[in-house]
């Protein structure tokens, strides 16, 4: 039997499933080991003859949802827990409105 239209009826088994770190259906059952980050191993499968994958899978292409935010705290320097203080000191709330502001 060849590589061909027959012998496509008898591939009935799945090789790889889900990687837990990446996402991908990469994980091969029998070596335990993923195609595309090489997991379980310590560190990311990443190869510079492939620049279009490393581009895919860099920082900035998922949601960055801590590292969005840390420009903004480092203008700061990091405070936390503190209250911003009033621009004009014994002003209330109205007189910093946009309206008298730039008048």
């Amino acid at each position: 039997m060849g590589k061909g239209t027959g012998s496509f009826g008898k591939r009935r088994n799945k090789t790889h499933t889900l990687c837990v770190r990446c996402g991908r259906r990469s994980f091969h059952l029998q070596k335990s080991r993923c195609s595309a980050c090489a997991f379980p191993a310590a560190r990311k499968r990443k190869y510079n003859w492939s620049e279009k994958a490393i581009r895919r899978k860099t920082t900035g292409t998922g949601r960055m949802r801590y590292l969005r935010n840390v420009p903004r705290r480092f203008k700061s320097g990091f405070r936390e827990g503190t209250q911003a203080e009033p621009r004009k000191k014994g002003c209330s709330s109205i007189c910093l409105s946009r309206e008298s502001f730039w008048v």
